[in-house]
């Protein structure tokens, strides 16, 4: 098979399933995306540029991968599954835009909630300079990538992300809708939440059973923050109120202030009704519960 045909083509990813006798792993939550339009819609949404440092997450047989560096892209990739290793060096362009493959591409065999930013990529990127994060991530462990990344040393420009449709949807939610809860209010407080395009399950391969979305998480400027003293104690604060989702906030609570006078007086001063659910509470909101929650000790 031509190297001159797209990794991301249906024929060639299934020519290169067939040459190295391949499966997907259920495990790792496999699924190569055969789809050129949407893989360019990632870098497209990512708005990369020649001379941009990416980090992948996951790159699989290279679909993304070779993409990314058509686009100009420098990427240092976490992958974990030993067997792509061999792909990755075979299938890969051996030199992109004139220059050598390993001058523009670096994989490290490694867990990325594992990774040592500033160990890993020291010689290769400009960690003085921004990176970029793109990654089609594993249903599975969507949510902790995000917080590492988001509470990791790493200073980011953009998180270009491909998740399940259901977990962007949470992201990108809006308080007094159904898909609102900690997830939402953990990452609108630190990023702005922006979905770009929603790729069918029939553009990979093996088809999941689900759709998935392309969302870019920017880290909010330090002056559009809400000052959050404790984010560990405000993130605990938030999932106990959606403890119980159908019940009250004022049941939800119970366990956190005891004490009925102080928690409706505190309720009261959010400026709603004690009959309101978390769900219909704004980040300001919770912000302002969680001071006045004592810290666990």
């Amino acid at each position: 098979m031509s190297n001159e045909i797209p990794i991301g083509s249906p024929i060639r990813t299934q020519a290169i399933i067939n040459r190295y006798f391949m499966r997907a792993k259920k495990n790792l939550g496999q699924n190569f995306l055969v789809d050129l339009a949407a893989l360019q819609g990632i870098v497209k949404a990512a708005a990369i540029q020649p001379g941009d440092q990416v980090i992948e997450i996951g790159p699989g047989i290279g679909s993304l991968t070779e993409q990314l560096l058509i686009a100009g892209a420098k990427v240092f990739a976490y992958e974990v599954d030993e067997n792509l290793k061999e792909i990755l060096h075979n299938e890969l362009p051996a030199k992109v835009n004139g220059q050598p493959l390993d001058q523009l591409f670096k994989l490290k065999m490694k867990d990325i909630l594992k990774a040592d930013f500033t160990e890993d990529l020291a010689g290769f990127f400009d960690l003085a300079k921004p990176i970029k994060v793109v990654a089609n991530l594993p249903y599975y462990i969507t949510t902790p990538i995000i917080f590492f990344l988001n509470n990791s040393s790493l200073q980011f420009s953009n998180l270009t992300l491909m998740m399940q449709k259901e977990v962007a949807e949470r992201l990108s939610a809006h308080a007094g809708t159904k898909d609102y809860g900690p997830l939402t209010i953990a990452v609108q407080a630190e990023m702005s939440v922006k979905s770009f395009l929603t790729v069918k399950s029939s553009s990979f391969i093996p088809r999941p059973k689900v759709d998935s979305s392309v969302v870019v998480l920017k880290p909010l400027p330090e002056e559009s923050k809400i000052k959050i003293d404790n984010p560990a104690h405000f993130n605990w604060v938030v999932k106990m109120c959606f403890a119980q989702r159908r019940k009250t906030l004022n049941n939800n609570l119970k366990t956190l202030l005891p004490d009925s006078t102080k928690r409706l007086r505190l309720i009261s001063s959010l400026g709603v009704d004690e009959r309101v659910r978390p769900e219909q509470l704004t980040l300001k909101q919770f912000v302002e519960i969680a001071r006045n929650v004592p810290v666990k000790k």
